[in-house]
């Protein structure tokens, strides 16, 4: 056993100095303390940590990823997609009987092409580039004015059914020129703007400005005011108050705003080639008319249904990804 060694200090009788009476020097089996600190000061024998794990690279299965898109492919879709063929199927029957049999009970199917003329008359021009690029000229537009009204109408409708000032200045000239018809601007246009490509984005803008700015102000009126009292009692700010209240809770009423708006934009255009244009879908359609081509002018008119299909679906797929919350609305594919 350890033992202790004692030294004794000797002490000054007059005005001593407070100093430690005993100085006790432990053992290294009794001070633990400077045994772990000359263990820690002690070098560290690298063979005794483990070794490191090897870093797993992952791996991409062919498998993997079929298994996923069939996980995707769920019963309700595979029902949607099944009722979506049939109405389609059944318009195209109802079409290939009138034609075949010639109907004429108050609808007259007389002069009307059959699907398969219409068909043929679509693999002889798509040989050509005019058809593809009456479709390129036809979309660009599109996107331009719709785009533009996109950019304009959603803030000011946000503006508008935030601010009662901002509403008091602005909807009367809104309520003015809102019945006024997207067709009855083409002579406007012409006058207005430079060339023909600038007065039909123009009319396009007309068509789809209205219904998203109008349904932009009903999304932020119908947004509950709890909501944003409950923001304001939290000392969000006023851009705070529009990022994260009004905008995520209008939006569902803005993409309602922007699928009408695009079909309106769709009617506005081909209309505006129809009358003034020199390219386009309606250019098209009009120009088979006047040549007294019949499959051309049906073959015109499914081509501008599905282009409107498509920008409608994209719009809803658009929507679903910014709003996923809707999937547990009442009504919504959980």
């Amino acid at each position: 056993m350890a033992r202790a060694k004692v030294v004794a200090l000797s002490m000054v009788d007059k005005h001593p100095e407070p100093q430690p009476l005993l100085a006790v020097k432990l053992s290294p089996a009794e001070n633990p303390t400077a045994e772990a600190g000359a263990d820690a000061a002690a070098p560290i024998n690298s063979s005794a940590l483990p070794a490191p794990e090897p870093e797993v690279v992952p791996t991409v299965s062919l498998t993997k990823v079929f298994r996923n898109l069939l996980a995707q492919i769920t019963r309700e879709r595979i029902t949607t997609a099944a009722l979506a063929c049939v109405s389609i199927g059944a318009l195209f029957l109802f079409w290939y009987i009138g034609t075949k049999y010639r109907v004429e009970f108050y609808i007259r199917f007389k002069n009307v092409p059959t699907p398969y003329e219409v068909f043929q008359q679509l693999t002889q021009v798509g040989l050509s580039n005019k058809y593809l690029v009456n479709i390129a000229i036809s979309v660009r537009r599109i996107l331009l004015g719709f785009f533009i009204a996109m950019a304009i109408g959603v803030p000011l409708g946000l503006a508008i059914g935030k601010y009662q000032r901002v509403r008091d200045l602005f909807m009367p000239v809104v309520e003015i020129l809102r019945p006024i018809p997207a067709i009855a601007w083409v002579p406007m246009s012409i006058m207005l703007w430079p060339n023909n490509e600038a007065s039909i984005v123009f009319i396009t803008f007309i068509g789809a400005f209205f219904p998203i700015l109008l349904n932009t102000i009903h999304g932020v009126h119908s947004l509950d005011g709890v909501l944003i009292r409950a923001a304001k009692c939290l000392g969000a700010s006023e851009f705070r108050l529009f990022l994260n209240v009004i905008l995520p809770g209008s939006l569902p009423h803005i993409f309602t705003g922007l699928a009408v708006g695009m079909g309106v934009a769709w009617v506005s255009l081909i209309a505006a080639e129809m009358i003034s244009g020199q390219f386009g879908v309606g250019y098209f359609t009009w120009e088979a008319y006047s040549l007294v081509d019949y499959p051309a002018i049906v073959l015109g008119m499914i081509t501008i249904g599905f282009l409107g299909l498509a920008c409608s679906g994209i719009i809803r797929m658009v929507g679903s990804l910014l709003m996923p919350w809707l999937a547990f609305a009442p009504g919504g594919k959980r």
